[in-house]
């Protein structure tokens, strides 16, 4: 993958309308933005319980965005990345219909764990407790069969979404149908969306276990074969992102988003400095995701000391709540619906209290840290939290997952902020210095991110106390600075 600026976005989302439509944005307003684009589930069906990510069928593009032959067509000027589902699916989808109706006789059994495939003599309360829950409530879901029994499902997320086995010879023959599918339509990076909890073991926390490394290794061989890289998507503690990060092809760096709201909410750089002197470098950087702000990517687990203090951390959340008009707090934890529970649902731009210069200093930062940066399309046009869509939904998510029309994306690009950030994208396109070398140093309120290549270098110097703010680039001996603040004016 190229090493500039990447759009995450919804199709239907941002565009009102299909994958022709977001072609025609990327070649026309969006132009010289972005080199790859990262899809989010555009499969069918893409309004199910959870946006997409419950997917009735994983090879099946949504007929209302268009066909493959539109993703293919989109991936010739762009990167595209995919998302791989490679937890579960729809209790909607044909297969698992199947087996409802089939039971044990059904073709498709094997593709779905079972309570029993885990735990044959039965689930001791001790097993239970070892269990990592991403949300509340208990991890399976009984369903009937034919001839008046039942089974208890695994269902890690929510009762819509069945856990496959990818440990049996169908539930492998169904992630390797997808991926050959996807290399035939221009996907060249895959998102292991939700990998941690593949794999499950009597005894263990099923999730993240050293079978889940071997899982997660095997895929990416698989799709390194097709001509793929892979992504792991995993909100975890921040050693094992360290760890992950040295067996796979590409980690998110999730403990950044709220590193950088702690710095500028405490005027003190000390916890994101040290972070970015051992963080991975082969990463993706996001600030906004279709999901909320992680926190446990930054905390304490298990006795062992986080980023962040369990104190720093609650007074971080309790800003983005204060700055939000507690908005954040309808729809966050226990609130609306929420099936993760380690992250803040609200827009970046929402977290920062609606500064634009705060919120270009965030972006800035993200662009100037190790990793190939990826922009929201909500954050990339400074949306704020979508109220009305939360009321109607009740899912806490949804307040940053708005629905575009023209009109709206007309106006979002004449903000002065969008401006702004245009420029700071091909900012971070244009310049050689992002394929160097990186340093980072300061103290308390002041940071310096530095990238030198060869002749070229790249330094943006920040003082929250003074509101210093500073991008210095230097070409080919030539030298320009660039003021954030006036980015804005």
């Amino acid at each position: 993958m190229k090493n500039n600026v990447q759009l995450i976005t919804y199709v239907d989302r941002l565009t009102g309308s299909d994958i022709s439509a977001l072609n025609t944005l990327l070649h026309n307003q969006f132009s010289d933005l972005f080199s790859g684009v990262h899809l989010l589930p555009f499969y069918f069906p893409i309004d199910g319980s959870d946006a997409g990510f419950d997917p009735i069928d994983h090879t099946q593009v949504d007929s209302r965005l268009g066909q493959w032959q539109d993703v293919k067509l989109l991936g010739e000027a762009h990167e595209l990345m995919a998302d791989l589902i490679v937890n579960h699916m729809s209790a909607q989808s044909l297969e698992f219909k199947d087996v409802l109706k089939n039971g044990k006789k059904s073709p498709f059994w094997e593709l779905f764990l079972t309570k029993g495939k885990v735990f044959p003599s039965g689930l001791t309360e001790q097993q239970q407790q070892q269990i990592y829950r991403p949300r509340p409530g208990s991890c399976f879901t009984a369903f009937d069969l034919p001839d008046n029994e039942s089974a208890e499902f695994w269902t890690t997320f929510t009762s819509n979404q069945i856990d496959i086995d990818v440990n049996s010879i169908v539930g492998r023959e169904y992630l390797s149908r997808i991926l050959t599918i996807f290399a035939q339509n221009n996907i060249k990076m895959i998102r292991l969306d939700a990998a941690g909890y593949a794999i499950k073991k009597a005894g263990t926390s099923c999730f993240m276990i050293d079978e889940t490394f071997d899982f997660i290794d095997e895929l990416t061989k698989s799709a390194n074969k097709l001509g793929m890289e892979t992504l792991v998507e995993i909100h975890s503690y921040y050693q094992t992102q360290i760890e992950i990060a040295k067996r796979v092809d590409q980690v998110y760096d999730f403990a950044l988003p709220p590193l950088i709201l702690h710095s500028i909410f405490s005027s003190n750089f000390n916890a994101l400095i040290q972070w970015l002197t051992i963080s991975p470098k082969n990463c993706i950087t996001v600030l906004d995701t279709h999901d909320g702000i992680g926190i446990i990517d930054i905390g304490p687990m298990d006795g062992k000391p986080g980023l962040l203090t369990e104190q720093q951390i609650d007074q971080l959340v309790e800003t983005i709540h204060i700055n939000s008009g507690g908005e954040s707090k309808m729809a966050t934890g226990t609130a609306a619906s929420n099936v993760d529970l380690y992250q803040v649902n609200c827009t970046y731009y929402d977290a920062l209290g609606q500064s634009d210069y705060g919120y270009l200093l965030a972006r800035a930062i993200q662009f100037f840290s190790p990793g190939i940066p990826q922009v929201y399309y909500g954050g990339l046009l400074a949306e704020t939290n979508d109220m009305t869509l939360l009321e109607q939904t009740n899912i806490g998510r949804d307040i940053n997952r708005p629905y575009l029309n023209d009109a709206q994306l007309a106006q979002a690009i004449e903000k002065p902020f969008v401006k702004a950030m245009m420029a700071l994208i091909k900012l971070r396109n244009s310049c050689s210095a992002f394929d160097g070398v990186f340093s980072v140093l300061g103290q308390g309120a002041e940071i310096t991110l530095a990238w030198e290549n060869e002749e070229s270098q790249a330094r943006l110097t920040i003082n929250l106390l003074d509101k210093y703010s500073v991008i210095e680039l230097t070409e080919r001996g030539e030298s320009t600075l660039i003021d954030l603040q006036e980015l804005l004016a």
